[in-house]
């Protein structure tokens, strides 16, 4: 176990160059492992016949999707500091593994009805853009060396309002928009932007699943509103 491991303060910007070099290839390579295993789980869901069963039980009734909603995010809080955890590798696993899973089954009624209810390949066409928005992304944190900290507040506040929509519109019944999915899809951009910096600002070099579960939660709700406006927009 490596001192930046064991001393949350020794971050990776502050690193010897080999050892920075080595924490972004674990990143993104546990980053890929992660989108590949969650392709992997909601590809066996959703052919399967627990698809349907499972896109209604989590759909059901007023509050149904709220109440999925909030222990979704309960499930996301413990496995970030399962991943954050700094006595225990097979932890920070077990909190992405956790994440990940958790995410496929919250993603299935969406893409179940974009399978059977949308006109053409439009998860295969949301997938590409949110593959193509990310490296873009990265490349202008990676390139540029901007400080994308600044844009910790406006997610924050962000996150905030999009919670408090998306909870009204479960409650009084309107739909979401196109202008908000594309707002969300903006502010999933920044999400990344600021997750892509905070990784060499916020983490040891063995903090490398943390990190590759910051990425992948951002690139999870690109997708997600992403693969909603291609709904919209071929309903």
């Amino acid at each position: 176990m490596s001192d930046s491991y064991q001393n949350p303060y020794v971050v990776v910007a502050n690193s010897p160059e080999a050892e920075r070099s080595q924490f972004i290839r674990r990143v993104y390579m546990h980053l890929a492992l992660a989108i590949m295993v969650f392709t992997g789980i909601e590809a066996a869901l959703l052919h399967s016949p627990l698809a349907a069963p499972l896109t209604g039980l989590l759909t059901t009734g007023k509050y149904g999707w709220l109440i999925v909603l909030g222990v979704f995010m309960g499930v996301s809080w413990i496995a970030s500091s399962w991943a954050q955890s700094n006595t225990s590798k097979g932890m920070q696993y077990l909190g992405l593994g956790l994440y990940v899973v958790a995410e496929a089954i919250i993603f299935v009624p969406l893409l179940y009805i974009a399978e059977r209810c949308a006109k053409g390949p439009v998860i295969s066409q949301a997938a590409m853009l949110t593959i193509g928005l990310f490296l873009g992304l990265t490349a202008i944190v990676m390139l540029t060396k901007v400080d994308f900290s600044f844009l910790r507040g406006v997610l924050m506040i962000g996150g905030f309002l999009a919670i408090g929509f998306i909870i009204a519109s479960i409650i009084f019944g309107f739909n979401f928009s196109l202008l908000f999915a594309t707002l969300m899809v903006g502010f999933a951009g920044a999400s990344i932007l600021y997750n892509t910096s905070a990784i060499f600002r916020q983490y040891g070099a063995d903090q490398y699943v943390a990190a590759s579960l910051s990425l992948f939660a951002s690139v999870a709700l690109l997708f997600w509103y992403i693969l909603q406006i291609f709904i919209m927009r071929r309903d």
